[in-house]
């Protein structure tokens, strides 16, 4: 059995590519008396930053050819080979239909959008609001920095995109096993971008549900592989992933927003630790960075505790973990983890 093929249908909804069991409206039944008792410190009480990107360094390129600043959550800009790739940019002060209520960022934007340097791809894996926000999109799709960058995303996404202002000739839309190629407008370089099959859902709304796809993305340029996880729960289709589209030099995993009740589509850190095994640990899977943690209270957990449990299970395994300093431009370097526990408070 193959887990890399297109994505099914059933009527205008997508499937998974296992069975999953995505928490309907008796779900929040269930969770509300959880949040009521909850005593966990799920957002920081001492507020955290101020962090600061330096838009000035990246006039340079990396010496490595792969750097990536992690903006928070799944919020990244990944310089690879010469392509710059800005990843699930939420900039927005609330991940939130609106912005008066809902979960509240942590910490401000680590640098304005109009401070970005030129992009070539704006890959968006999904339309959930805490990876596309209406403002950021908008904003982005109006600055010269953005003017000639692509627009990848996962089917269906694009009307939303084309909602917010973005041109529809700017857009390719990725079924799973699909894939683009892009070319960096200053350095002449080109990435493949591939859309791989991931277990998670879609929507910004009661009733449009997996009407559009999601998805997990791999970056190759001449040089270097990342592997985008994006959001997923654990599933059996890791491996293969793995065997096909690596090795890898990065392995962006999400870490935040678990819970038992909807554990099908977010893996946790055990889960990411799983995962990364399953893509061919260390010698297959490069370095694991954790993502989707750190932003957003999206969940019942502390805020800090996917990064513990991740980081103390690391160590039992040796597993090579990279995780920056959020809005701290950093070089990926093979076989030199980078661990700096901004987030231990000490």
């Amino acid at each position: 059995m193959t887990y890399l093929k297109r994505a099914q249908k059933e009527g205008n909804k997508f499937l998974n590519p296992v069975p999953t069991a995505v928490g309907g409206f008796s779900t929040i039944f269930k969770v509300l008396p959880l949040y009521f008792s909850n005593k966990a410190e799920s957002e920081p009480k001492i507020p955290l930053g101020p962090f600061h990107t330096d838009p000035a360094i990246y006039r340079t390129a990396p010496a490595s050819g792969l750097r990536v600043t992690w903006f928070g959550h799944s919020s990244l800009l990944i310089e690879v080979d010469g392509i710059r790739v800005l990843v699930d940019p939420i900039w927005e002060k609330r991940a939130a239909p609106v912005q008066f209520f809902g979960p509240k960022r942590f910490f401000e934007p680590t640098l304005r959008l109009e401070e970005l340097p030129r992009i070539d791809v704006i890959l968006i894996s999904h339309d959930h609001y805490d990876h596309l926000g209406r403002h950021t999109i908008q904003t982005l799709s109006s600055l010269s920095s953005t003017a000639d960058a692509r627009w990848v995303t996962s089917l269906g996404v694009g009307k939303r995109l084309r909602k917010f202002g973005v041109p529809e000739a700017r857009i390719a839309e990725l079924d799973w096993t699909q894939s683009t190629v892009t070319g960096g407008v200053e350095l002449g370089s080109e990435l493949k971008i591939t859309s791989v099959p991931s277990r998670h859902f879609s929507g910004r709304g009661l009733h449009d549900r997996f009407t559009t796809l999601w998805g997990a993305f791999v970056l190759e340029g001449p040089q270097h592989r990342v592997f985008f996880g994006a959001d997923s729960g654990q599933w059996d289709g890791f491996k293969e992933i793995g065997e096909a589209y690596g090795p890898f030099d990065l392995t962006m995993l999400e870490i935040g927003a678990f819970h038992p009740l909807w554990k099908q589509i977010h893996m946790g850190p055990d889960g990411a630790a799983d995962a990364y095994r399953d893509l061919g640990g260390p010698e297959r899977a490069g370095l694991l960075m954790p993502i989707h943690w750190a932003l957003f209270n999206l969940a019942l957990h502390a805020w800090r505790e996917p990064i513990e449990t991740l980081t103390a299970r690391a160590a039992r395994e040796n597993i090579p973990l990279w995780s920056p300093v959020p809005g701290q431009p950093t070089e990926v370097e093979k076989g030199k983890p980078q661990l700096t526990p901004w987030w231990s408070g000490k």
